[in-house]
């Protein structure tokens, strides 16, 4: 809990990963990557609870072996190719909604680098600014003033106007990237919209 505020962790790990095969139960450094998630989780001074969301009996049993609870089955069809980021964590709150939790925070497995305070960090950034969400970014790499599209014919075109170049490269600004380690956002507005990202959410630098 923080600043009176009763928050729910959601881990989703489906079986059926295509890129890489069963990735949620892929060791790295000893550990599962979801082992990695919940560890992070379970140490939060501010969540209330943390779940896990999946459909798979090896995933479900590793889970349950580390600690983490598993309230409910997720419905095959939600752990689907095309199932939309966003389903499992309605799903979730549907299924738990007599707790009356306040926020809901999304912790994906193939973030194993991120730390309790990171997600600390995040929840209080929201609850702080009154926020509708708040995720975790970090600054781009590969800034996009200097990218390019190419047509069919090879041709390059860049992809910001012209008159939005920076002449030299310590004149840009500083633009940043989702890192996809940490989503916050208080429930009754994200069962509204349905979606982490809107123009008042708010940016964790990781």
């Amino acid at each position: 809990m923080y600043n009176g505020c009763k928050i729910l962790g959601i881990i989703p790990a489906r079986g059926g990963s295509k890129g890489v095969l069963r990735k949620n139960l892929r060791c790295l450094a000893g550990k599962s990557l979801l082992a990695w998630a919940a560890q992070a989780a379970m140490a939060s001074a501010c969540l209330d609870r943390v779940i896990l969301s999946s459909e798979d009996p090896e995933i479900i049993a590793e889970a349950q072996s580390i600690g983490l609870e598993v309230p409910f089955i997720r419905p095959r069809e939600l752990a689907a190719d095309d199932t939309p980021g966003i389903a499992p964590v309605l799903h979730a709150l549907e299924a738990l909604q007599p707790d009356n939790y306040t926020h809901v925070v999304l912790l994906q497995p193939t973030s194993p680098l991120r730390e309790a305070q990171d997600i600390d960090g995040a929840i209080r950034r929201c609850i702080d600014l009154n926020a509708p969400a708040c995720v975790s970014v970090c600054e781009a790499a590969h800034p996009p003033w200097w990218m390019f599209g190419i047509d069919r014919e090879y041709r390059i075109s860049p992809i910001m106007p012209a008159d939005k170049i920076p002449a030299r490269r310590q004149d840009a600004p500083a633009v940043f990237q989702l890192n996809g380690a940490v989503y916050v956002a208080r429930i009754k507005d994200l069962v509204q919209t349905k979606s982490f990202i809107s123009a008042q959410t708010a940016a964790f630098v990781m």
